[in-house]
């Protein structure tokens, strides 16, 4: 398979880029303070053949597990995601061989203190601890300066994909000012679209950069593995891609199936198996849910995603999106742009319609709910087409 001539990264045992067999990686769904959880699904998914197994800290408390968890799972390549509280790259970075931050999440902390200052710290802690970095950008979390500055600069289906290729170039002039080299770049989306075009940008402008390839909120089986092929199959066979994630929502037990699916992709890409359409059709119903990840704060938001797909089946011809997000980090700004979407906290669950807050709603209570505003827009849609005949 062709591969990018990016320059070679290591994290732990792996290196990532530099012409070296693709790095696949999956991320822990338990919470972290459940150390005993979330070590059987960390060696879990190293077992499965994960080079790089993420976990996601974001209080003194996570710290302290990963400690223990760090102790308990020597053998798997451990990267933290960073949340809002960048300062705590100073305590993960002993236990770990690799932190990712959101450039758009900087923004959020310190408000008053330049982000250059910020990215300085994460660097120089970086190289202070021998780990590698990952500049992971969203499109769904842009920093607002950098969202507000490229507004418009794109055609709709793909807004927002010059905002995130721009600011991943510039964090890595960031790193790169501050003699920092060993970080990868990803930029993410639910639309493969998206992906495709911002991965595709950004590696013409930075070449030399390894890439971490990934569909953010992909879904439930088999839609989101199809929704990552269509990406993946357009950037793997250009040469694009070092190191990749299948991001599933799964029961906690199954979150192995990640790493099987990844393996396979490449697999089918190697051997010239392409089993995706070449153009992402959107027509219809279309399901976007996160990745059940150490961040989700109920563990009823997978049930709750898949109760949803089966509730909405009955309009899979109508083209709507719902979003539905399991934690506060990323389920407030990515649920923006669905027609419906679903973010969970602890004991409820926050609906939306757009932009739109509907209110707070138990978890036993939100489908039927849902259903009556997914009943209102069908009804919208369908006076709208009569009016237009």
């Amino acid at each position: 398979m062709k591969r990018a001539n990016t320059r070679p990264v290591r994290a732990g045992s792996v290196v990532i880029g530099g012409g070296n067999p693709i790095v696949v990686q999956s991320m822990c769904a338990t919470r972290t303070q459940d150390i005993e959880a979330t070590v059987n699904q960390a060696e879990m998914i190293h077992a499965a053949g994960a080079g790089l197994v993420r976990i996601a800290v974001d209080s003194a408390k996570d710290v302290e597990a990963l400690a223990i968890i760090r102790q308990r799972v020597p053998e798997a390549n451990l990267v933290v995601d960073l949340q809002e509280n960048y300062r705590l790259v100073t305590q993960v970075a002993p236990h770990v061989n690799k932190v990712r931050y959101n450039p758009g999440h900087l923004y959020h902390h310190e408000k008053n203190k330049p982000v250059r200052e910020k990215v300085a710290l994460i660097a120089e802690t970086a190289m202070k601890h021998d780990i590698a970095l990952r500049i992971g950008v969203n499109c769904g979390s842009v920093d607002p300066a950098m969202a507000a500055k490229f507004e418009g600069a794109d055609e709709p289906m793909l807004d927002g994909v010059t905002a995130m290729v721009e600011s991943a170039l510039e964090h890595c002039r960031m790193l790169d000012d501050l003699g920092f080299h060993r970080y990868v770049v990803s930029l993410k989306d639910s639309d493969p679209r998206k992906v495709i075009a911002g991965n595709t940008r950004f590696a013409e402008a930075r070449p030399d950069v390894p890439l971490h390839l990934g569909v953010t909120e992909a879904g439930m089986l088999p839609d989101g593995v199809i929704k990552t092929r269509i990406a993946f199959e357009q950037l793997l066979s250009r040469g694009l891609g070092d190191t990749l994630r299948v991001s599933l929502t799964l029961p906690f037990a199954d979150k192995w199936k990640e790493v099987e699916a990844g393996n396979q992709i490449i697999a089918d890409i190697e051997a010239g198996r392409f089993r995706s359409v070449p153009v992402f059709q959107d027509h219809g119903l279309n399901i976007i849910s996160c990745p059940s990840c150490s961040r989700v704060e109920n563990e009823a938001f997978v049930d709750l995603a898949f109760n949803v797909k089966e509730m909405s089946a009955y309009a899979k011809e109508f083209d709507i999106t719902i979003a539905v997000m399991g934690c506060r980090v990323n389920g407030p700004g990515e649920t923006d742009d669905a027609d419906l979407g679903l973010w969970c906290a602890p004991n409820f669950v926050n609906l939306k319609k757009g932009e739109e807050e509907l209110g707070a709603f138990p978890y036993d209570v939100v489908l039927d709910r849902l259903k009556v505003e997914l009943d209102a827009i069908i009804a919208e849609k369908q006076l709208a087409a009569g009016a237009a005949r």
